[in-house]
Formats: structure tokens, sequence, C-alpha cells
């Protein structure tokens, strides 16, 4: 491939929440997000766009897949990880709920999951077999990624060297994107 475009999909009304593989839609802002999206990418030489399943990722690259004119292929493995019983649930609900298992995985993360929830490992290792999947297809042209933040994180960590705290930073924005290989600026 030329490169991959990583995305994180548009803002929903769960955001400030555990959202993972909850399923919301996109809200009014993300559309607008996705429009700005759209106009940042436009000029990309992009060829096809991968999605999670999520219906935030789809509504995304699905909108961008159309403006762009080209396919967008869905990959369940692309999907954020599961936090279990903290689905939907604030920061400050799960503290409400169980403040010392909070407290316990605030201080092991990542290597204590939520309860029920996927464990990081096993996240990481679903994350990086699926991105490296799509980077080694015996397609060579430019692809999107459209997917969520955590992804993105494993991504800018693992694959590019970057640290915890500035791989955060660069993920935070809904519909913020960056160039893999790093380096090459959009």
């Amino acid at each position: 491939m030329n490169g991959v475009f990583f995305i994180r999909h548009a803002e929903t009304d769960m955001a400030g929440t555990f959202c993972g593989h909850s399923n919301p839609p996109v809200n009014v802002r993300g559309r607008e997000q996705i429009q700005k999206l759209i106009s940042a990418l436009i000029g990309e030489d992009i060829k096809c766009v991968f999605t999670s399943d999520l219906e935030r990722a789809v509504s995304t690259a699905g909108t961008l897949a159309d403006a762009l004119a080209v396919p967008c292929v869905t990959k369940r493995n692309l999907r954020e990880i599961n936090f279990g019983n903290w689905e939907g649930l604030t920061w400050q609900r799960i503290q409400e709920l169980d403040k010392a298992y909070a407290h316990r995985w605030a201080e092991a993360y990542p290597k204590l999951p939520a309860p029920n929830g996927e464990s990081f490992a096993d996240f990481q290792t679903r994350v990086i077999a699926e991105v490296t999947e799509i980077l080694n297809s015996s397609d060579r042209r430019q692809a999107a990624v459209v997917t969520h933040g955590g992804v993105m994180r494993v991504v800018l960590q693992v694959m590019c060297g970057l640290p915890e705290n500035e791989a955060w930073e660069l993920t935070k924005p809904y519909c913020s994107f960056f160039k893999y290989p790093r380096g090459v600026t959009p």
C-alpha cells in the first residue's frame, strides 16, 4: 500500500462514556465533523475505505466512501475494545458502582480488563492482525481505515512507536486522522 489514513469515527450522543462495542449512531455534530473530514481528504488518492462494523464508524466511512466514489469494506476486527459491564457508563458512574475495582483497573491499566470485558492483550492482538492484513493486502493503492480511538492508539504505539500520552492526544478529537507510515503528512 502507498499509505493508509487512520480515521476516528464521528461523534455520537454517547461521547464521554465507555462506548466500546455499544452501537450508537452519529449525532448532528458528528455529521458536521464528517463533512469537514471529507473536505480535508477529498484531494487524497484514496481508493478504498475499510471500516469497523459499528454504526458510528460505518456512517463515517460510508459518507466518506460515497464522497470519494470508492468501495467501503466492513471489518469486524476494527472494533473498539469491549468494555463489558462498563459499556455506556461514565467514569463517575463506574466509580459509584465499584470504586475499589475502578481504582484497581486504573492502577493496572492496560493489564486488568473491565468486568466481563475484553482483555487489552486480546484487543491489541486482534487490532494488529487486522491492520497487518490490510497493510499487506495485494491491493497496493492508498486506503482509509475508519475506526475507533483505541484502535488508532494501538497502531500509533505498537506500529509507530509513539508514547501513550502522544497517541492519546492525537486520537482524542472525533474525525481526527493520521497517515501511516507516520512522517507522511496529509
